[in-house]
């Protein structure tokens, strides 16, 4: 199988390493070579946290070059739009509505981007946007975005839905896991 490519972006403590250790988790258990690349910039202090997640028959490299994502998984918009131009053509990104102001927004030098959704259609990427906060908070917690993007994330891939059950059993910690598996539902079925 030819190595796929998925990258997971977000603002510092959105969750984004748990998701990435779930996904690598999943394709570890389905026979993948797997390389898992965390790349942690200012995410202490919110600012952007990207990881790679490559996986196929063997897999030499843990990063990802501009146009060769097959996936952007994006817990924040303006996230999702800055990393565009690492999608394939005809990659698809799986994105949370939220937005999260980034310094420059804050201190008003900057207006947020309008319209992010509509631009990077236009830009030609598939995007799968939704309202991931909202259905984290409906399972019990706004940190379960994370797993509520996984859940959207699980459409596109050729697996079944009990492998990532079983790879959460494994990665979320116990008195977390039925909250995660909410979690997980709804955004599968979002």
């Amino acid at each position: 199988m030819e190595t796929k490519n998925v990258m997971i972006v977000g603002v510092g403590g959105q969750g984004s390493l748990l998701a990435s250790k779930l996904l690598g988790q999943l394709l570890l258990d389905a026979g993948y070579d797997v390389k898992v690349s965390e790349v942690h910039g200012m995410s202490q202090r919110g600012g952007s946290v990207v990881t790679y997640v490559r996986y196929g028959s063997r897999v030499a490299s843990p990063i990802i070059d501009e146009g060769e994502a097959d996936y952007i998984v994006s817990f924040e918009l303006l996230e999702a739009a800055r990393w565009l131009p690492y999608l394939k053509k005809g990659g698809r990104i799986v994105t949370n509505i939220q937005q999260v102001d980034p310094m420059p927004v804050i201190t008003g030098a900057m207006n947020y981007p309008d319209h992010l959704v509509e631009k990077m259609r236009a830009a030609g990427a598939q995007v799968d946007a939704l309202d991931c906060l909202s259905l984290a908070e409906q399972a019990g917690s706004a940190k379960a975005v994370n797993i509520v993007l996984m859940g959207r994330l699980s459409h596109y891939f050729d697996l079944p839905e009990e492998a990532w059950q079983k790879a959460m059993e494994r990665v979320v910690p116990q008195k977390f896991l039925a909250m995660n598996r909410v979690a997980f539902d709804l955004g599968k079925n979002a």
